[in-house]
């Protein structure tokens, strides 16, 4: 398995183009190698996991084996959150001060006024993190948190934004931050997908799959949607078709090996040919594997009251955290879950009664993972990371709404060896600009790799004869997360 594996690295991103000379030979590229790319991506992650066996984590220790990403599509407002502006009450209704507005003019900003913030602020915990009333339940978790109140990215609309945020790049084509994880790092679990992503609506997304898309990487690293399946399936095409036995599926898996056997044999320095054979019987590995991962039944009644299944608002991205967790138990390495799929969050009037809503549904279920985590003994290794693609202005939109923000907005981190009870960075006193500690998308991501023991320029990906890095060169790791 290591010399496969170090095979697929040294002829990775190198094409190979076979021409057939008639039609049986045409069937024989082509019609067994369709099934073989949908059902690969497990394979050479296994494969890739090998390669680092001189540092089974990565480039060096890691303190997280998986992450769980919580992203709030639409960008949530960090000034009616997690962090607190005094001055944007007492200033409410009023123009924003000259002394900001220049770079304003230039971004093409409008003049609105101050809109003040209705919420209830208290601190929690040790630490007296200051937290609002719209994430009661997070709050208990004070002193899991750090509070990343200086993140700014170049992606003022929803596509760049989500883009910056996913891929590292406001455009369109790099691979996914978790497509990343899984090539660098491969799986702990050979018979479930290193990449998960759930999503809280049957909804493609501003992006759709680029959000998890491998990008240039082989499609084998993109990740597997799971429970945004027409048919209800947990994930599609698992199940055997109607009047297909095991029976039958073992002989047309047979059969397929001896194709792509025969292929191979006539092209051995593809080695990305041995992990499409591989990929099958893995595929018949994960019909029994992931029904009984995403299979709720075991789960107690107060495991399920825990995560809100007991209430309609938070029954939704209920099921996706403990799911999550779940997911993290059986050895997955990253998993994205989407809040307000088709920016949701996105609050240009109404802020409100939006965030009310969407607070209001995943408050509860997140606090209930962090503590399930805690309690199984699994949140030392698992980092979890809350934010959406930017943060919200503190001047109106519509009246009662607030515009996109990425000059200044906030995330938080917990578990995965972070330092909790901690804000790190600021924004200005209206929340506008991050002015201190300053943390750049790439930095987060950064921050990402290096806690699951992935250097970011160790990383790398030979793309038509250039190397291409996850944080596209740039970037660097957020020390206060480790150090506080």
């Amino acid at each position: 398995m290591k010399d496969n594996a170090s095979s697929l690295c040294r002829n990775v991103g190198v094409p190979h183009y076979d021409h057939p000379t008639n039609r049986r030979q045409f069937l024989a590229n082509s019609g067994a190698g369709f099934g073989a790319v949908a059902l690969s991506g497990m394979v050479e992650t296994a494969a890739r996991a090998s390669s680092f066996a001189a540092a089974p984590n990565g480039h060096h220790p890691a303190t997280a084996k998986s992450v769980i990403f919580l992203f709030m599509e639409g960008g949530p407002s960090q000034l009616d959150t997690f962090d607190r502006k005094p001055l944007l009450n007492e200033l409410a209704g009023q123009p924003l001060p000259n002394s900001f507005r220049e770079p304003l003019t230039a971004m093409g900003e409008k003049n609105a006024p101050l809109l003040p913030t209705k919420r209830k602020w208290a601190r929690y915990g040790e630490s007296g993190l200051e937290i609002s009333d719209w994430f009661p339940h997070v709050a208990q978790h004070a002193d899991d948190l750090a509070v990343i109140r200086s993140c700014y990215g170049e992606g003022i609309n929803h596509s760049g934004g989500c883009n910056l945020m996913n891929t590292g790049s406001t455009l369109g084509g790099r691979p996914s931050l978790g497509s990343w994880v899984s090539y660098g790092l491969g799986t702990e679990n050979e018979d479930l997908p290193a990449f998960v992503v759930m999503k809280d609506k049957r909804s493609a997304g501003t992006n759709g799959v680029r959000s998890w898309g491998q990008g240039f990487l082989p499609a084998t690293y993109q990740g597997t949607p799971v429970g945004d399946t027409a048919s209800g399936e947990a994930i599609a095409n698992l199940q055997l078709p109607k009047g297909v036995n095991e029976e039958r599926q073992q002989r047309k898996l047979e059969l397929i090996r001896k194709i792509n056997q025969q292929h191979a044999a006539r092209l051995p320095n593809v080695s990305e040919l041995d992990a499409r054979i591989k990929s099958y019987e893995l595929a018949y590995r994960m019909q029994s594997a992931a029904p009984e991962a995403v299979d709720l039944g075991s789960e107690t009644a107060e495991t399920l009251e825990m995560y809100g299944f007991n209430d309609k608002k938070t029954a939704d991205f209920g099921k996706l955290c403990l799911l999550s967790r779940r997911m993290v138990e059986r050895g997955v390495r990253y998993i994205q879950l989407f809040s307000g799929t088709g920016s949701g969050w996105d609050a240009h009037s109404g802020i409100e009664s939006n965030h009310t809503k969407y607070c209001g549904g995943v408050d509860q279920p997140i606090a209930a993972l962090l503590s399930d985590l805690k309690r199984r003994g699994l949140l030392d290794e698992t980092l979890v990371v809350w934010g959406g693609e930017f943060g919200r202005t503190p001047m109106s939109e519509k009246g009662d709404g607030r515009d996109h923000n990425p000059t200044g907005f906030t995330m938080w981190m917990a578990g995965g060896g972070v330092r909790g009870g901690q804000t790190i960075g600021e924004t200005d006193d209206l929340g506008l600009y991050a002015v201190k500690d300053r943390a750049h998308v790439h930095d987060v991501h950064a921050s990402i790799l290096h806690l699951m023991g992935l250097d970011r320029l160790e990383l790398s990906y030979n793309y038509q004869g250039r190397l291409e890095r996850p944080t596209v060169n740039e970037g660097k790791m957020i020390s206060q997360l480790l150090e506080g």
